[in-house]
This record gives C-alpha cells, sequence and structure tokens, in this order.
C-alpha cells in the first residue's frame, strides 16, 4: 500500500525504560519504524515569524522537564480549542511526532491510552507540502505522485494547485503492533526552564487507529519533522545539538521522575566542565538516514576483553551494520555471537540462577541476591565504542534491572541486554535506554559525534539552572 514505510530491523524492545519493583513487562515489542525522509526544504517552508517570545542566546542551555511512567516521557501542548497537553515518549530511535487523536480505536492496548480529544480543524497538511513526502519518501519521489492518489485532478497537479487535498494517511509498523495516522499542523507550546516555546504550524501525526499504541512519541531522530529540528524554529541552538540524563535509580525507582534531564543546546565551552566525556562518531549511513548509529569495537567483562562482529563497527556499503544509540528502546541489542560470549563470561561468576523469572518473562538471564544488588558476585562491564579513548564504564544499575519475586520472596536482578540473532542486513545493534541511565549522553550535532559522560542527573540539571 501507499503509505507503507520501512520496518525497522532488529528492534524488538519492551517500551520504556522502568518498571515498578514487584512486576516485570512480558511483551517486548519492535520499536516503532522511522521515516526515511531528506528533505531539506521543509525548515524553510515553516512561518518566516515566529510567535512573541524573549531574544534566545544561541549558546544558552535550556531544559525540558522529564517525567517516567513506565518510559522517560516529555508533555507537548496542542492549541487547539481546548487546548490539551499529552505525554509522549522521548526517542531518539524515530524522527517523527504521533499523538493518539479521537476517536482512537486501539487494539490490544495495555492501558488506557490518553488522546487528543478534539484535532485540529482544518489543519491538515496538504499533499502539496513538502511535510507529506517525508512521511511517504520510502514509496514516493514527488508530491505529484502523493497528490495523484490524494484525489487532486491532473489539472490542478499539472499546475501545482492541489494545496486543498489532504496528505493520505500513513502507516507506522511495530514488531507487535502499528499506527495509521493522518498529518496535521497545529500552534504547540513545550514547557521549558526558558519561557515557555511556541511553535508555529507544528507538523505532527494524528493516529485513530493503532495496534499496542499505547502513547504517543516524540521523535528526536535525523529528520526535518523530529521534535529537535521543528523546535529549532524557536530555539537556534537546538541545532547544535542536545543532550539528556536519564536518571540512575535506587531499587525502588524513586530517583527518576525528579532527577532525569532533557537538555536543548550544547555548552560553548566543554571545558569547565569536571565530567570526562568518551566521544565517538556518528556514523553516515544513507540507507539509514533517520538514525543516530555508532560503531562498538568490543566489551570488557572484568579482564576479558570479547571484541565486537564487524557489523557493530562501522556501515559496509550496502548500509548495513552500526550501532543505534535510541532512548526509546528498553533493551540492549546485540548479536547473537557477541552476546552469548558476554553471557558466557558473566556466569562464569556462579550466581543463582533465577530461572523461574526467565520462564515468566523475556529476559533471559536473571539472578537472584541476598541483601542489596552489590551482593552479586559480578564483575565491572565496559563498552569500548569507536575512537581513542572511546569506552563506557556501566555500573550495575546500567547492565541490570532489579526487582523482587513475590512468590518466593527474593530479591532478584536481570540483564539489560539481549540476543539479537543473526543478522542479515540493517543495522548491527542497539544501544537501548537501561544501559544509559546515570550517563548524560550529548548528541554533538555540530561535530557528528556522540559523547557519554558518568556523573549524577542532578548534576546535570544543576548546570543549566
Amino acid at each position: 500500500m501507499f503509505h507503507t514505510l520501512f520496518l525497522k530491523p532488529l528492534c524488538f524492545f519492551i517500551r520504556g525504560c522502568g518498571f515498578t519493583s514487584n512486576s516485570l513487562p512480558s511483551q517486548i515489542q519492535q520499536h516503532p519504524t522511522s521515516l526515511q525522509i531528506a528533505l531539506h526544504s521543509l525548515l524553510h517552508s515553516l512561518p518566516a515569524t515566529p510567535a512573541k517570545k524573549k531574544k534566545q542566546n544561541p549558546s544558552q542551555q535550556i531544559s525540558i522537564p522529564l517525567s517516567q511512567v513506565i518510559a522517560y516521557h516529555l508533555s507537548i501542548t496542542i492549541s487547539s480549542n481546548p487546548s490539551q497537553s499529552i505525554s509522549l515518549l522521548m526517542d531518539t530511535g524515530s524522527h517523527i511526532v504521533w499523538f493518539p487523536c479521537s476517536p482512537y480505536k486501539c487494539f490490544r492496548c495495555r492501558t488506557p491510552p490518553t488522546v487528543l480529544q478534539k484535532p485540529p480543524k482544518n489543519a491538515s497538511v496538504s499533499c502539496n507540502s513538502p511535510a507529506c513526502p517525508a512521511v511517504h519518501f520510502s514509496r514516493f519521489r514527488s508530491t505529484n505522485d502523493i497528490c495523484a492518489i490524494a484525489g487532486c485532478p491532473i489539472k490542478l497537479i499539472e499546475n501545482s494547485d492541489c494545496d486543498s487535498y489532504s496528505c493520505p494517511p500513513f502507516y507506522l509498523s511495530y514488531f507487535d503492533g502499528s499506527v495509521i495516522a493522518r498529518l496535521y499542523k497545529d500552534s504547540a507550546s513545550i514547557p521549558t526552564s526558558s519561557v515557555p516555546s511556541l511553535i508555529p504550524n507544528f507538523t505532527f501525526g494524528c493516529a485513530h487507529k493503532a495496534i499496542n499504541g499505547d502513547v504517543g512519541v516524540a521523535g528526536f531522530g535525523p529528520g526535518l519533522l523530529s521534535l529537535p529540528s521543528q523546535l529549532a524554529t524557536v530555539y537556534p541552538q537546538v541545532s547544535k545539538g542536545f543532550s539528556y540524563c536519564l536518571g540512575e535509580s535506587s531499587s525502588n525507582y524513586s530517583e527518576i521522575p525528579s532527577s532525569s534531564a532533557l537538555i536543548l543546546g550544547l555548552k560553548d565551552d566543554s571545558g569547565n566542565s569536571s565530567t570526562e566525556f568518551a566521544y565517538t562518531p556518528i556514523l553516515d549511513n544513507p540507507s539509514y538516514p533517520y538514525y543516530y548509529m555508532v560503531g562498538l569495537e568490543g566489551i570488557s567483562v572484568g579482564k576479558k576483553y570479547i571484541a565486537a562482529p564487524e557489523l557493530l563497527k562501522r556501515v559496509d556499503q550496502n548500509g548495513d551494520g552500526g550501532t543505534i544509540v535510541d532512548s526509546g528502546t528498553m533493551m540492549t541489542m546485540l548479536p547473537k555471537s557477541l552476546h552469548d560470549s558476554v553471557v558466557a563470561e558473566l556466569d562464569r561468576f556462579n550466581n543463582e540462577r533465577a530461572k523461574v523469572i526467565e520462564e515468566k518473562t523475556r529476559y533471559e538471564r536473571c539472578f537472584y541476591f541476598d541483601g542489596e544488588l552489590k551482593n552479586l558476585n559480578l564483575p565491572t562491564v565496559v563498552l569500548h565504542f569507536v575512537g581513542n579513548g572511546s569506552s563506557v564504564t556501566m555500573s550495575r544499575i546500567n547492565y541490570l534491572v532489579e526487582s523482587y519475586d513475590e512468590e518466593n520472596k527474593r530479591p532478584f536482578a536481570c540483564l539489560t541486554f539481549k540476543n539479537g540473532g543473526y543478522r542479515i542486513g540493517g543495522p548491527g545493534g542497539i544501544f537501548g535506554c537501561y544501559m544509559q541511565r546515570g550517563i548524560e549522553v550529548v548528541y554533538d550535532l555540530v561535530n557528528k559525534r556522540i559523547g557519554f559522560g558518568k556523573q549524577p542527573c542532578k548534576a546535570v540539571l544543576d548546570k543549566v539552572k
């Protein structure tokens, strides 16, 4: 069908990055697919005159509050009458913003979705708009093709006069779910540490049908319909980059909602920071331009270094390989050979397996422990990214998630990475958000690199304040 988009390979995930201390999520689904777009003209199609606001310092950093209800969310208010705020998943692994909209039919939704009650009237995006081929880029080369499908008469197509014909619906695919949505535009605002940002002609998807579509998504990936790209019309500093720190939690996850930080813009002089960052280049991949991809050289488990397969280190001439840095995917996905080698090395430390938990959930390795998590006999784990000095030490909160077995009255912890199987084409792996907790992740778009710095997330917020 004309609105079918590419499926995202390898992206099996549990939506979000947290769960209560006495339960584990049981469904692992594919991350919403990103849209393959390369249309530079979209930004220039937005209004030249922004809403009234205070003059922004181009080097100023601005924070956006994050909350956690299983996943890391931010709030966006759509200005339709009446205005309504919706919480969306913060997601660097896709680059479309979409909301559940009334009427909303969701099959197999695990929780009642919050829907946009009154989608904007007469605000659908025209088939002539650069945004329309952006969401249908995988199948169409020009607006003429799409306008023909939208029903625009041939004479109007020839005269580029199809503005009154709406962009056809588009389809986003999941591993075990999907969404059908239409493009709309309306004014939107986002709460920040500066003045509230009002984005005129904010472009977003309005979904009316979904399978497993519990929550909308705020895409942060490379792409001109992403939230950062549209925010750049209000905050120019966003075009330089952004960062986040997903709160390192205690066993009851009480710290996450108050300490997680999402920062727009980058500091001009990072030399004043006491935090050391490990930077690795963003890999160029024309086949998958909507991902932030890096190279993973290997993983150290204690004193043993395990080399990563070539497909994790670089992107080949066919566009295959590389490792996606993804805030919206819970688990880190590794090719089978690397996954099995790492797990085998961890098994050598002879911790008691929580096999009953492994059977009830899709976690592949879980361990019982007594007292505190530090009592598990496990080594240091280090991820070695491509680049000099680009190694990041994982604390236990990064590669383990702890919970409680009510039936056996014992605490346990499970590994936060999974077997991605044998890869034939597509990205090689995913660096998921569980392993990113307690790390400031910097997306330096000017220098085309991603940095990882270990520090308490509250310190990141305090620097901006």
